[in-house]
C-alpha cells in the first residue's frame, strides 16, 4: 500500500524555507482524532517551532485563511496582542509551502511555538461558565473592532454547501451519499432559505475560529483567556458560528474523549447562562438568536458530511454521519426553541 512521506514533506518545506538552520528532530504532535498533521521540529541550536499539514480543501483557502489569521494575530487589540501563534514569513509574505505529487497535494505553513497556561475544567460550574462568557464576549469585541483591516475572504456559508451539494450530485459522492441525497438535499434548502429570511449576511463577520473544544485554547488561573490554537475551522463570519461549541463547553455533560454533537447543549439552562454572561457585555440580536438552529444545521451539514472524513479519523467519521442521518437532522425542529433563549435575554 502506497504510503505517503509526511515528514519528507515537512523537511522539503523547510529546507526552502532555511537551509541554514538545520533540523535535528520533527516530532508528530497531531490530534489522534484528526488527520491533520501537526509537527514540532527542533533544530541544532535546541529552538523549535511547529509546523502544520493539510492536504484536504483547496490551496488557495488554506492560504487565504492563513494570510488572514497572520494579520489579525498582529491586529488585536490588548489584551490579545499575544493570543493567537505567527506564521512564519519569508521576504515580506506568509510562507506556504506546496508539494504536489500524482497521490496527494499537500500544504504546509509554520507556526511560532505559542505559550500555554491552564486549561479549563472538563465540567465548569456556574460560575466559571459566567467568566468564560464574558471572556468570548470581550475577544468578539476585539475581532469586531479590527475586522475592517483584515484580508477579504473568499468562504461563506453558501459557498461550503453549495461545494457539498456538487459533492453529492457527482458520481463519487452519489455513490457515497446515495442513501441520504434526498435529506441532504434538503436540509441545505433550508438552512438557504433560513439564511435569506433572517438576513445572515447582514450581520457583521468577523474573525471565528467555530471549534472552540477545550483542547484549544488555555486561560489564566482566573480564566481570562490566555492563548489559541489549532485553526482548521477558521472562517470570517458572524460571531454566532462559535456558539454551538461553546455551548458544548459549558455543557452538563463536559468534555468528553467519546463525543457527539447532538443539539441538545445549544437549549441548557448552563447555556443561557453563558448567553446571559455574554449579552452583557456584547449584546446579541434577536435574528442572531434565531440564526443558531441553522448555525447548527450548517455545522453538521459542512463539518460533519461534508468534511468529516477529513477532520476525523475513519471511525469517528462514520459513526458521526450515521448519527446525523438518525438523530442530528430530526431533531433540528423538534427540539431547538429560539423563544425559550430570547425570554432568558428579554430579547
Amino acid at each position: 500500500m502506497y504510503q505517503i512521506d509526511f515528514l519528507k514533506i515537512i523537511k522539503l518545506a523547510w529546507l526552502e524555507y532555511d537551509p541554514s538552520r538545520i533540523i535535528v528532530s520533527v516530532e508528530d504532535i497531531s490530534a489522534k482524532v484528526s488527520t491533520n498533521h501537526v509537527y514540532k521540529i527542533t533544530f541544532e541550536d535546541t529552538l523549535f517551532i511547529i509546523a502544520k499539514l493539510s492536504y484536504f480543501g483547496r490551496h488557495e483557502h488554506f492560504v487565504e485563511d492563513h494570510t488572514i489569521i497572520n494579520s489579525l494575530s498582529n491586529n488585536l487589540p490588548y489584551p490579545y496582542e499575544n493570543f493567537l501563534s505567527r506564521s512564519l514569513i519569508k521576504g515580506n509574505q506568509l510562507y506556504v509551502y506546496r508539494y504536489k505529487d500524482n497521490r496527494i497535494d499537500a500544504w504546509v505553513v509554520f507556526y511560532r511555538p505559542i505559550k500555554i497556561k491552564k486549561r479549563m475544567p472538563r465540567r465548569l460550574n456556574e460560575d466559571q461558565i459566567a467568566v468564560l462568557g464574558q471572556q468570548i464576549a470581550h475577544f468578539h469585541k476585539g475581532c469586531h473592532l479590527i475586522r475592517n483591516t483584515l484580508p477579504a475572504s473568499s468562504k461563506t456559508l453558501n459557498t461550503d454547501i453549495e461545494h457539498l451539494l456538487e459533492i453529492v450530485n457527482s458520481d463519487f459522492g452519489a455513490y457515497e451519499h446515495r442513501a441520504q441525497q434526498g435529506v441532504i438535499q434538503e436540509q441545505s434548502e433550508t438552512l438557504f432559505e433560513n439564511l435569506n429570511k433572517y438576513k445572515f449576511y447582514d450581520l457583521p463577520k468577523i474573525p471565528v475560529f467555530v471549534d472552540w473544544n477545550i483542547g484549544n485554547f488555555s486561560v489564566t488561573s482566573s480564566l481570562k483567556l490566555f492563548s489559541r490554537w489549532d485553526y482548521d475551522w477558521f472562517r470570517m463570519s458572524s460571531r454566532i458560528l462559535d456558539f454551538y461549541f461553546l455551548s458544548r463547553v459549558v455543557s452538563d455533560v463536559g468534555d468528553r474523549t467519546v463525543f457527539t454533537y447532538n443539539i441538545g447543549p445549544l437549549m441548557e439552562d448552563r447555556f443561557i447562562l453563558f448567553l446571559k454572561s455574554y449579552h452583557e457585555v456584547f449584546p446579541l440580536t434577536a435574528t442572531e438568536i434565531h440564526l443558531l438552529k441553522e448555525v447548527y444545521r450548517f455545522f453538521i451539514l459542512n463539518y460533519v458530511i461534508k468534511d468529516g472524513r477529513y477532520f476525523f479519523h475513519e471511525i469517528y467519521a462514520s459513526k458521526l454521519q450515521n448519527e446525523a442521518y438518525q438523530n442530528y437532522f430530526p431533531s433540528i425542529e423538534k427540539e431547538f426553541d429560539a423563544n425559550k433563549l430570547l425570554k432568558a435575554l428579554n430579547l
